[in-house]
């Protein structure tokens, strides 16, 4: 019941559902000792709604969020709350006393103080906005940018402001109860004076040396940058912060890559979720401004998105534009008709220029180019399973999708059916639990799925932990935990606390990468990971979610995967392992290979599992693998051949375009010095 509490307000946790639920009731009892009257009760009462409501702000809780909408927002919840203060100062016969008029004056007067302190919040935060934000772009030698405010001013500005009242309704109330005017003076003073001073804390920052150049100045700035820059290839991202990881996917190619990088973003969502890289990132968020800005040395602009946003750069004539996607799969996603749209359509291997000439969108197959998958690079190949170790399996679900269908993801059909059997295989194996971070978010069967699997592995977890079978070295597990703290202290360190960055202004002006750190802090992740693994048993099940431990890095302490047609397949084949695809649509063996290439040579699961045992079978003995063959070929045919490598077949792609792109260019500038002489001529 809880559990469905939970889902149905939409809260992360019990403690937040007690909060609100204690919250909403707290405004009727508050009432209630108004009306009675009793100062106590109404003081507890009080207190009850102001402590649950700052938790569920400090959690960010959606319940909190929605308030607002059906009028029951913050300013309205501390109106009400002083609203039935001064109906209890009535019930308590003290409507003619002196406490009681000041307590009226002093709410008026407080929320006269809210218009001013809302305004200059709001303009402080629209001047200090900058027409673009950027990472690794010198724009402080250009313009000056000044210090943002101290963060103790602008964070939760609204909430600070409103429970500046406190001060007023505990004298009240101490008043009331002790009858003793003093205390309610004392009181409505701090909050008037409070309030009063912390307006004019916010005023000196709305005007002269403490507000940012203007939009015109900003991108002057950044044009003379560019210029002295001269980038030549961009990878250019729209989408919705969810999203960053499709972009976050091409950061290490971009930093490898032949020729001068930048990365062109047009939300500010997604500045705040890239990873951190040592190419430019320049952040455009207005059309106008990036159709004005001066980009004329790029050559060459890749996409990881079709998005309606592209448009912005695709008019312009003097670079060449390439899709590269951000997964290639048998998703519809990869054959998308926008397609067509560009210069070029990038695809892995073999594999991606057929899925495009069997969906017949309009994309040219001499417009085709493979090029590999360079983030495939950290993928080891498969060995097998070391000696002394049981086998683990990796379940990666993939997300169900926007539009319903039953074959997007394995979840809600199969799902449990997987995870039981493979924590009851005999021989026993190890599971580890990877949903898609999209999970859940458009479908609540596929979010109750997870939790309930998320439950049986955990309940597994926990059993095998007592099972006299496995064993650990504790000594071992021990140490890498304290080197984990280590490590992660010393990343911190490294990494500073970048949430203190006053705003976007003070970020862009000092969002330069210290390339040593960045090495390091590489190099501390790479660290990071082996230790995590080693800090539990080789034979504990585990769900991870979250950023770290990445995919590829469960990839590589997995010796077989089980998941759905999405780009992991595509992926977890550079390894050589075993896996399964769930036909979850129940196409049947046949046409579900025929749909989908990457399944070719994959066992085949219905959502019974009941094949599960193939898999497994070719992981412990595998030199009676049956589809050991087959899966090099079809690497081969997804992946494209290992020499050259992925980056270095990149790399040629990108400078062959370019080249393109200046002979194109060449024969423009040709033409139009033909076309003037030729004027010239004739006048």
């Amino acid at each position: 019941m809880i559990t469905r509490a939970i889902r149905v307000a939409r809260v992360g946790s019990a403690a937040e559902l007690a909060a609100a639920a204690l919250m909403i009731l707290g405004f009727p009892v508050l009432m209630l000792a108004a009306l009675v009257p009793s100062v106590p009760a109404f003081a507890a009462a009080a207190a009850v709604t102001y402590l649950a409501d700052h938790y569920l702000h400090r959690k960010s809780s959606y319940l909190i969020n929605r308030l607002s909408k059906v009028r029951a927002g913050l300013s309205i919840r501390f109106l009400i709350r002083q609203l039935l203060l001064i109906l209890l100062l009535a019930r308590l016969d003290l409507a003619d006393g002196i406490v009681f008029y000041g307590a009226v004056a002093c709410f008026i007067a407080f929320y006269g103080l809210q218009a001013p302190h809302g305004a200059l919040v709001t303009l402080i935060r629209n001047r200090r906005r900058m027409p673009v934000a950027t990472r690794n772009v010198d724009l402080a030698a250009r313009i000056r940018i000044p210090d943002a405010p101290p963060r103790r001013l602008l964070n939760r500005s609204a909430e600070k402001m409103l429970h500046l009242d406190l001060f007023a309704v505990i004298g009240v109330l101490v008043s009331a109860l002790m009858d003793d005017t003093l205390a309610a003076f004392v009181g409505i003073g701090a909050t008037i004076a409070l309030g009063t001073l912390y307006v004019v804390a916010l005023m000196p920052y709305v005007r002269g040396s403490k507000i940012p150049p203007n939009a015109e100045k900003v991108l002057a700035a950044v044009d003379d940058w560019l210029a002295g820059y001269r980038p030549e290839t961009v990878l250019y991202f729209s989408g919705s912060k969810d999203s960053a990881y499709q972009v976050n996917m091409w950061l290490e190619t971009m930093e490898q890559l032949d020729s001068k990088p930048l990365i062109i973003l047009r939300e500010r969502a997604i500045l705040n979720n890239l990873a951190p890289t040592t190419v430019p990132v320049i952040c455009v968020p207005g059309g106008v401004h990036l159709m004005n800005m001066d980009l004329s040395t790029v050559r060459v602009a890749l996409y990881a998105a079709n998005v309606g946003k592209n448009i912005h750069l695709l008019r312009v004539p003097t670079m060449k534009h390439v899709f590269i996607g951000h997964g290639d799969s048998d998703k519809l996603a990869s054959v998308n008709p926008f397609s067509k749209v560009y210069d070029e359509v990038w695809t892995a291997g073999r594999a991606g220029r057929d899925r495009y000439a069997i969906a017949d969108v309009g994309v040219r197959d001499d417009d085709i180019v493979e090029v590999g998958r360079p983030q495939l690079a950290p993928i080891q190949t498969w060995q097998g399973v070391p000696e002394g170790r049981i086998p683990t399996v990796l379940y990666a679900p993939t997300w169900e999708g926007w539009d319903g269908n039953p074959g997007n993801t394995s979840l809600v059909l199969a799902g449990e059916n997987i995870v039981k059997k493979l924590i009851k295989a005999d021989p026993p194996v190890r599971v580890l639990y990877k949903p898609h971070p999209f999970t859940g978010t458009v479908s609540k069967e596929a979010g109750a799925a997870h939790a309930r699997i998320t439950a049986l592995v955990e309940k597994a977890a926990a059993e095998r932990a007592t099972d006299a079978r496995f064993t650990a070295d504790a000594a071992a597990q021990a140490q890498a935990k304290a080197e984990l703290t280590r490590i992660e202290a010393r990343i911190a360190q490294l990494a500073g606390n970048g949430g203190e960055k006053g705003d976007e202004a003070e970020a862009t002006r000092d969002g330069l990468v210290d390339v040593a750190k960045h090495e390091e802090i590489a190099r501390l992740r790479a660290e990071w990971n082996d230790t995590y693994w080693r800090s539990f048993g080789t034979h504990e099940h585990r769900v991870i979610t979250g950023a770290e431990p990445r995919l590829y890095d469960c990839f590589n302490v997995s010796d077989a995967m089980v998941s759905d047609i999405s780009s992991v397949v595509s992926d977890f084949i550079a390894s050589g392992k075993p896996y399964a695809v769930t036909d979850s649509a129940e196409l049947g063996v046949e046409e579900f290979k025929r749909q989908n290439t990457a399944v070719r040579a994959a066992t085949i699961l219905s959502n019974s599992a009941a094949e599960l045992g193939e898999l497994l079978s070719a992981v412990r003995d595998l030199a009676g693998d049956p589809l050991a063959e087959d899966r090099k070929e079809l690497k081969q045919y997804l992946l494209g051949p290992d020499e050259p490598t992925s980056i270095e077949q990149f790399n040629t792609a990108v400078a062959d375009l370019a080249r393109k792109a200046d002979t194109r260019n060449v024969g423009q500038e040709s033409r139009a010095a033909a076309g003037a002489a030729e004027a010239t001529t004739t006048a």
